[in-house]
């Protein structure tokens, strides 16, 4: 039998239950919102975001490396590369780009055209500091940490 080779992220998409894209936003606008009621300081619930963004990865990165058949990264660019086109494609259904890289090749941006996270989402003034989709930073940074690489994600 023949070695089965890594899928994209438009093919894992395209093959895995998913939820509403509506749903999801709402859902989400709604965690966020009881955040800010509970912990009433934006950079507690930007912190609390950023925890729940962790818990996430570090699981997700199970199912990412299960349905994707991808092989070890060589490098940080590659694993940046593949967060971006394939990671985002699976999870969001978005491909993300990245850019911006430093000198050394370990810091970089990975940018989100189109963030299905702010669909609906109008903050007040009083939000003023809020990271509102500081839960994907988190998912990175869970996810690295479990595949040994120790990042800073902002």
């Amino acid at each position: 039998m023949a070695p089965v080779g890594p899928r994209s992220g438009d093919a894992i998409f395209s093959s895995i239950d998913r939820v509403n894209a509506e749903l999801f936003t709402l859902t989400y606008g709604a965690i966020v919102r009881q955040l800010l009621t509970d912990l009433e300081d934006v950079d507690e619930v930007n912190k609390q975001l950023d925890q729940m963004g962790y818990n996430i990865g570090i699981r997700l990165i199970d199912e990412f490396l299960a349905k994707s058949g991808v092989s070890r990264c060589v490098d940080f660019k590659e694993t940046a590369e593949m967060i971006a086109k394939v990671g985002f494609k699976m999870f969001l259904g978005v491909t993300a780009s990245v850019s911006s890289w430093d000198a050394d090749g370990t810091c970089c941006s990975i940018i989100l055209e189109d963030n299905p996270l702010v669909d609906f989402v109008e903050l007040p003034d009083t939000c003023q500091g809020l990271y509102y989709c500081n839960i994907l930073s988190g998912v990175i940074r869970g996810a690295l940490e479990m595949v040994s690489m120790k990042t800073e994600v902002t």
